[in-house]
């Protein structure tokens, strides 16, 4: 027995309310799939009431997939970007600070060289500095990619949403979004890493 608002309900009539109430209702998730044509996608004022309306959404689905598939690439480019900045930036001798060129001379990964430019030759120091696989924290960079991995993970979980309805055209077209996305933009990802 349980008591609710003054009313005891025993356990047998409860069961009889939840059998009845969600045997009715077209909010009850499905737990295998199916074809149905008029499944709600994110809320019930998307449900589509015909077959292009259904075709519609497939396609809405096709293109998050693929706008998922370009956020990751636009990721790695961002990334190549931020390791390029890394190993172009410049320093600026401090006034009372030992000089580049004694701690250079000083240095183990450090060795004598000889650079020629259209014919003139001078003599260098090459200083091997290692970079770090971990960057400084940095606004312009770190910014930008939480943003990017933001909407990323908002599509991504937008995507899941849809599979989870169970409605086998809205995985199928999520499946073709991501293969067409890793068509058009996987090669990107090779070249950046490359770089």
């Amino acid at each position: 027995m349980v008591a609710h608002g003054g009313h005891e309900t025993s356990m047998e009539e409860m069961s009889g309310m939840d059998m009845g109430s969600t045997a009715g209702s077209h909010t009850g998730m499905a737990m295998a799939f199916f074809t149905a044509t008029n499944t709600p996608l994110y809320s019930e004022s998307w449900t589509p009431q015909n077959a292009g309306q259904y075709a519609g959404t497939c396609i809405f689905l096709i293109l998050l997939a693929v706008a998922l598939r370009a956020l990751f690439t636009a990721k790695s480019f961002l990334e190549v970007k931020a390791i390029e900045s890394a190993l172009k930036r410049r320093y600026v001798v401090v006034a009372g600070e030992k000089m580049v060129s004694d701690r250079a001379s000083n240095d183990g990964n450090s060795m004598a060289g000889i650079l020629t430019t259209n014919g003139v030759q001078e003599d260098v120091r090459i200083v091997s500095a290692p970079v770090k696989h971990i960057q400084p924290w940095r606004f312009s960079i770190d910014l930008p990619r939480a943003l990017l991995m933001t909407v990323a993970t908002a599509v991504g979980y937008l995507l899941m949403l849809a599979v989870m309805s169970f409605n086998v055209g809205y995985f199928l077209s999520i499946l073709a979004g991501a293969f067409v996305g890793e068509l058009a933009f996987g090669r990107f990802n090779n070249a950046a890493m490359s770089m």
